[in-house]
């Protein structure tokens, strides 16, 4: 069977629509714009083409998928320098912990805590209890002994509740209020 699409050259012919219903390059459309335009008239384009809308929309689900991904990426950026942040405080404090073991280890200076924290004192030495708030004693001054301070009978409780509810039935009476001076003379106000 010969293939009717050859020319007659051999080459072979564009498949294609045929016949009457066929565009023919100088009708259509095209044809026609080109007819109404004048020399010296830019070719009119459409402003949004089908390709520019699918560049358009691929373009914003990228930005989309980008900024999330930027936002995990700036969120855990943070994270780490907050956790770096705790781990130098703690070597701070881990190394503050080990130089007190250190000096804990002085025999001088566990010496030193025993007599300010729990008033130790060395064998053959005097220890001395500074008095009432460390206001010196004067000269004539003698201490005496707690035995021989007069002793207060204790009360009962409920002597001390029936007093302040008799208190509370019969209050004291109001005392008449201060004189003030008035024109040079005092009198009391009522």
């Amino acid at each position: 069977m010969a293939d009717d699409r050859r020319d007659p050259r051999g080459a072979r012919r564009p498949r294609g629509r045929t016949g009457p219903g066929r565009a023919t390059p100088g009708s259509g459309r095209a044809a026609r714009l080109a007819a109404g335009r004048t020399a010296d008239a830019p070719p009119r384009r459409p402003r949004l083409t089908g390709r520019a809308a699918v560049l358009v929309l691929v373009l914003a689900v990228l930005a989309v998928s980008y900024a999330s991904s930027m936002r995990a990426f700036l969120h855990q950026r943070s994270e780490i320098a907050e956790l770096k942040a705790q781990i130098a405080e703690r070597k701070a404090a881990i190394d503050d912990l080990e130089r007190e073991k250190k000096r804990w280890q002085d025999p001088a200076f566990v010496q030193a805590q025993a007599r300010a924290r729990l008033g130790y004192v060395m064998q053959g030495e005097t220890p001395f209890v500074v008095l009432r708030d460390g206001e010196p004693l004067t000269t004539g001054a003698r201490l005496s002994d707690p035995d021989d301070l007069p002793q207060k009978a204790p009360e009962a409780w409920w002597v001390d509740a029936w007093e302040s509810v008799e208190l509370a039935g019969h209050p004291p009476k109001d005392e008449p209020p201060p004189a003030s001076e008035i024109d040079g003379t005092t009198e009391q106000d009522d």
